[in-house]
């Protein structure tokens, strides 16, 4: 298994770049919708559909709000290197939702869809040194010791 000084971030410098990118989009898009939560979302008085889906999540009050918490805290978090391995993992979901949402919905937001989340799973990429203890067998021995010895629970 790779100790923490073995790990490294393929592709680093333009890794930085897209890291950097994508943390000021997911800070930023994560302010704009926590305030969407508190101030409602601006649409016209003959909203289309994607503006009566937005309705209508305002109206359950609490997803909008932490989504946006949400973004914001994965993407503060990715502004630093130390912390971007778990920030990126905590975008996988939002940014694979908003795939399938300008996929299948919103099709004028592809522009902004396909571009995020083809940043995730780049860097989901550059970082795959960092979760390959998540996937890895552990051995006996590590096992062992970290359970209390032969004779443990």
């Amino acid at each position: 298994m790779l100790t923490l000084n073995q790990r490294s971030v393929r592709f680093p410098r333009l890794a930085l770049v897209v890291r950097l990118l994508f943390a000021l989009f997911l800070f930023g898009t994560g302010m704009m919708t926590i305030g969407f939560a508190i101030n409602g979302y601006p649409v016209n008085n003959s909203p289309d559909e994607v503006g009566q889906f937005m309705l209508a999540l305002q109206k359950t009050s609490y997803l909008i709000f932490w989504v946006g918490l949400f973004k914001t805290v994965a993407g503060g978090l990715m502004f630093f290197s130390r912390t971007a391995p778990l920030a990126v993992l905590m975008s996988l979901p939002y940014a694979f939702n908003i795939l399938l949402y300008v996929t299948f919905f919103a099709h004028k937001y592809l522009v902004i869809g396909l571009p995020d989340f083809a940043a995730c799973a780049f860097l989901l990429y550059c970082y795959s040194d960092w979760y390959r203890p998540i996937f890895a067998r552990p051995t006996s021995n590590v096992t062992t010791e970290l359970a209390g010895g032969e004779h443990a629970l």
